[in-house]
């Protein structure tokens, strides 16, 4: 019987490549999902799709706690949107609560302008525990958009304060936004963070803040000096705007324009892209066998027990790890 929902491949492939909104949000559930079925549906869709795939700007954005990124990208999709006339993809992951797994999903009530355009399609997705401040199938979801005609896909991460490298491997532009006036910005700048970006936008550039954000915008500008060039050549730059008054908006968007010709013209942008397809692979790899792990019946009936007798002190991760490791590898039956 077939489980309420779920579509028949042709009518998801149909949709999607039709831009069809409903059921790219669909396809983009059944490939969430953690049915086995659905994992067999999802990877033929995955496959049909493909050769429509890989044209649009990925953008990645993060950012310090309260820095408004809602807000920003509620500002540069309706740039897109309104004065380009193009169509924007919003994947904006929301952090789950460790207990329950659950999230807010509160981004379409954050980004009031942009939810009701016709070009624009934002999508929440709960972190659900996933490193790296994105979802879990955040890089399937980037080609089902770009599938559906989007030319830009916008990933909202979590924030600083996980691992930002996996939607460093995910995108072609890595905007980091910053505040001003917060504590010593400096001193909070992360090196991890700092080597992966491509440009660092201090937001709330206006009213009162509006010299705070221009001092903080050279500090930070001589401080990215001091970090090795990078191999493709680009220099990120550092820039000011306000997502509530709308300035600095279009500046912020040509500079990824201009990013994105330098990454062309020396082919930097296929050798990105071509890391990033083996990095991908490798995690699916490294999720796949995490699962069978799991699903392992000797793993399974031991699992629970070696993780309380950690717990209690009772063994070593070490001494656990190795049991489990070698029940795993004794076939089952």
């Amino acid at each position: 019987m077939k489980r309420r929902g779920r579509l028949p491949l042709e009518r998801y492939i149909e949709g999607v490549l039709a831009g069809d909104r409903v059921v790219l949000a669909r396809a983009i559930t059944l490939i969430e999902s953690d049915l086995p079925a659905d994992g067999d549906l999802s990877a033929c869709l995955l496959d049909a799709i493909l050769p429509h795939t890989g044209h649009s700007r990925r953008v990645g954005i993060t950012g310090v706690p309260g820095v408004g990124k809602s807000t920003f990208i509620d500002a540069l999709g309706m740039h897109l949107v309104r004065e380009r006339g193009e169509r924007v993809a919003v994947l904006s992951v929301d952090p789950s609560s460790p207990i329950s797994q659950g999230s807010i999903l509160g981004d379409k009530t954050r980004m009031e302008r942009l939810s009701v355009e016709e070009k624009a399609f934002i999508r929440p997705s709960a972190a659900r525990g996933h490193l790296g401040g994105v979802a879990r199938r955040t890089r399937e979801t980037i080609l089902l958009c770009e599938a559906a005609g989007f030319e830009n896909v916008l990933v909202e991460t979590v924030g600083v304060g996980q691992s930002e490298t996996a939607v460093r491997s995910m995108t072609d532009f890595f905007l980091l936004l910053m505040l001003a006036g917060a504590g010593d910005e400096l001193q909070g700048m992360k090196r991890g963070i700092i080597e992966m970006i491509d440009a660092m936008a201090i937001n709330k550039a206006d009213g009162a803040n509006r010299q705070k954000a221009e001092r903080a915008r050279v500090e930070f500008s001589s401080a990215l000096h001091l970090f090795p060039a990078p191999a493709d050549g680009w220099l990120p730059p550092v820039v000011t705007c306000s997502a509530i008054e709308g300035t600095g908006i279009t500046d912020i968007w040509e500079t990824i324009l201009r990013h994105r010709a330098h990454m062309q013209e020396g082919g930097y942008l296929e050798r990105l892209r071509s890391r990033q397809a083996l990095e991908w692979m490798r995690e699916l790899i490294a999720l796949g066998l995490e699962d069978s792990f799991r699903r392992h019946a000797g793993v399974a009936g031991r699992l629970a027990n070696l993780e309380e007798a950690v717990r209690r002190g009772q063994t070593t991760p070490f001494a656990a790890s190795r049991e489990l490791l070698e029940l795993f590898r004794t076939k089952e039956g």
